[in-house]
C-alpha cells in the first residue's frame, strides 16, 4: 500500500497559469519552466528578427556654466513694508 502512493508522488509535476506575452492568451505550463509564450505563439516569436541592441551609455545632457559678473543683489527693506496683512482671516 505504501509503495502505490510513492509512485503516485513522483509522477506529480507542478504546473502554473501563465498568460503569453505575445497573444495575452492564458496557458499553463510546467512549474518553474520560463516560458513566457504560448505554443501557438513561439514559431512566431522566433521568426522575428533580433532586436538591434545599440549599446551605450546614458549620460544626461549639461551645458557649460554661465558666470555672471559684478552682479549684485539688492533688497529694499522699506519697500516690503508696503505689504498689508489679512488681518488674521484665513
Amino acid at each position: 500500500m505504501r509503495r502505490s502512493h510513492e509512485s503516485n508522488e513522483s509522477n506529480v509535476v507542478g504546473v502554473e497559469l501563465k498568460y503569453c506575452e505575445h497573444c495575452g492568451g492564458l496557458w499553463v505550463r510546467e512549474l518553474g519552466a520560463g516560458t513566457v509564450y504560448c505554443e501557438r505563439c513561439e514559431a512566431k516569436v522566433a521568426d522575428l528578427p533580433a532586436p538591434k541592441l545599440k549599446r551605450s551609455r546614458m549620460a544626461l545632457p549639461v551645458r557649460a556654466h554661465t558666470t555672471v559678473e559684478d552682479y549684485e543683489f539688492e533688497v529694499d527693506v522699506e519697500s516690503c513694508n508696503d505689504l498689508e496683512a489679512a488681518g488674521g482671516v484665513a
